[in-house]
Formats: structure tokens, sequence, C-alpha cells
């Protein structure tokens, strides 16, 4: 069975997931090609028991327009949750997980996902509750080891607009995670030999 890539982009407004809520977050499900197949884009409420991160909405008040899209028309995080849950069940192959970098967007997805839907992010020995298969794919890590370039130089600025599929980098959650699966795809076609970046 093919994997389908679920490439995801949350926004937050703290840096502690369940002390600080998630605002939003969409998910892009491409094939190993980088064709689109569907997206999945939610804004959610905050937590009723966290607290905002000051830094996190300082930065946030330079752009209000990422602000305002993470935040507009909140639902439920329960109900975004569940949906998620069944969109990803849905898609075509095997879901496979992928964050630029995994461990910021997927300690959110994975908190929300056990705390509202009694599931795991990833696979676990003994563990039969996993949305997705494998470990997932951290997509910053990936264009490192292939790039040559030191991990800290991997950020959407440095990338040539074309390997982000001339998305703009807006920190809109579906702007973002459209850019980083043309990335993936990117690079997972010249591993296998294909395109040159």
């Amino acid at each position: 069975m093919q994997p389908t890539y679920v490439v995801t982009d949350i926004e937050a407004d703290g840096p502690n997931p369940g002390k600080n809520s998630m605002l939003s977050f969409a998910s892009v499900a491409i094939t190993q090609e980088g064709q689109e197949l569907d997206t999945f884009e939610a804004v959610l409420a905050p937590l009723p028991d966290a607290v905002t991160d000051a830094g996190t909405i300082a930065w946030f008040e330079r752009h209000p327009e990422a602000y305002a899209a993470a935040t507009e028309n909140p639902r439920s995080a329960e109900m975004v949750i569940n949906e998620f849950v069944a969109w990803v069940l849905a898609l075509p192959g095997r879901p496979v997980f992928a964050a630029h970098p995994i461990a910021f967007d997927g300690i959110w997805i994975n908190y929300y996902l056990r705390r509202f839907a009694g599931r795991k992010l990833t696979q676990a020995p003994r563990d039969d509750s996993p949305l997705f298969y494998s470990s997932g794919i951290c997509i910053r890590s990936l264009a490192s080891a292939y790039l040559g370039w030191p991990i800290w130089e991997c950020f959407p600025g440095r990338y040539p607009a074309e390997w982000l599929g001339n998305n703009d980098h807006s920190h809109r959650a579906i702007d973002d995670a459209r850019g980083y699966g043309n990335l993936l795809a990117k690079l997972l076609a010249e591993l296998k030999g294909g395109n040159s970046l």
C-alpha cells in the first residue's frame, strides 16, 4: 500500500501544549509524487484551562494577518480533532505524518489527539491506537541531511521559492503546509533519483 503524506502545520499561542493552546492547523495530503489529494484546515477555540504566552502574542502583534487567520471563527477542539481523525482515516493509502519540524508540530497534534480523541500520533511498541503509520517524517531533518546544511539553516526564508511551490510562507497554516508539502515531494523525488533540486 502506498503512503499518503499528511503534511501539517500548526499555529499556537505559546510553546507548550496544554499550558498553551493550538489556535489553528492545516494538513495537506499528498502522494509521494506531490499530487495534492485533499486538505484539512481548522481554527480551534482556546483550551479553557490554558494561558497565552506573552512572547508569542507579541510576535503575533507584528503579524496581524497571521493572527487573524489563526483565530477567526474558532470551533471546539474536540469537534475539530474528531473530524480530523475521520478525515485521515478516509484518505487512500497509508497515512504518514510529516511536518517541518516534526518535533514542534507533531507534539501539538499528538497532545490534542490524546486529549480529545484517545488516539496517538504515531506508532509505538504494543500500541494499537496510532492515527498514522510509523514514526512520521521530519521534513526539516530530511532537508538538512540531503542538502548538507546545518539544521538551523533549514527554514523557509533560506529555501528558493520554487522549492516551496512558490507558496508564500505567511504563517497561515494552509499556506505553510502546502509549501512544506512541495518541499517534501521534491526531496523524495531527488532521493529516488528523480528531478534535481
